[in-house]
């Protein structure tokens, strides 16, 4: 997981070049290693005065299955993934207003609730997940901010199964995020306006990590 701070929303955090899981990839498969390794990232971007993305990654050291579920989700177009990217959450730990206003367990179609946006590279897709597209969304998370590091919540993604042949559902990845210090983001610069344009349409950046003092 990479834990971000911007002044400028994060877009396609994998096309980056400072981007540390892409650099990884890249250097391994420079020497030959993890060849079709495949990752699918997503972005649940945070609104406020500084915009804050939660990125988590998936990775597969194998080809999708032809004709998967997954495999039709990754390659199909923008609709037909809205209609499918599903999540699950539980509040594993919280104050009482939190688990009452979120639920203790729910699932959603991020695709339908809020605009999700997709971004599909040579062995990756990311979907950035604007949370400050829905006003109702960012009240709840606001009030979960509120209390963040009493707050532990599971969170499962998938591609929802629509026809009985793609029964059972199958976790695309899932993870635990735990008491979570909002200080602990690492901040991302924008890049100056003279950088040159690299890659895919993103500016260089430099990526700085916070350091604990003595």
């Amino acid at each position: 997981m990479d834990w971000l701070k911007s002044t400028t929303k994060l877009d396609n955090v994998l096309g980056r070049p400072d981007n540390r899981v892409a650099q990884a990839l890249r250097r391994a498969q420079s020497e030959g290693e993890s060849l079709k390794s495949f990752v699918l990232a997503v972005n649940l971007q945070v609104p406020g005065k500084d915009q804050h993305s939660a990125v988590f990654y998936f990775a597969s050291p194998d080809p999708l299955p032809t004709g998967s579920l997954l495999h039709r989700f990754v390659n199909g177009d923008d609709e037909y993934r809205n209609q499918r990217f599903k999540i699950v959450n539980r509040i594993v730990k919280g104050p009482w207003l939190v688990r009452k206003t979120v639920g203790n367990y729910s699932a959603c179609l991020l695709g339908k609730a809020l605009t999700c946006n997709y971004h599909r590279g040579a062995n990756y897709l990311e979907i950035d997940v604007d949370i400050g597209s829905s006003a109702i969304a960012t009240a709840i998370l606001h009030l979960a901010l509120g209390c963040v590091t009493s707050v532990t919540i599971d969170m499962g993604f998938l591609v929802e199964a629509q026809e009985e042949e793609e029964l059972p559902e199958r976790l695309i990845g899932a993870v635990r995020v735990c008491q979570m210090e909002m200080s602990s983001a690492a901040v991302v610069e924008a890049a100056a306006a003279t950088t040159a344009v690299v890659g895919r349409g993103i500016g260089l950046a430099k990526v700085n990590h916070h350091e604990e003092e003595d």
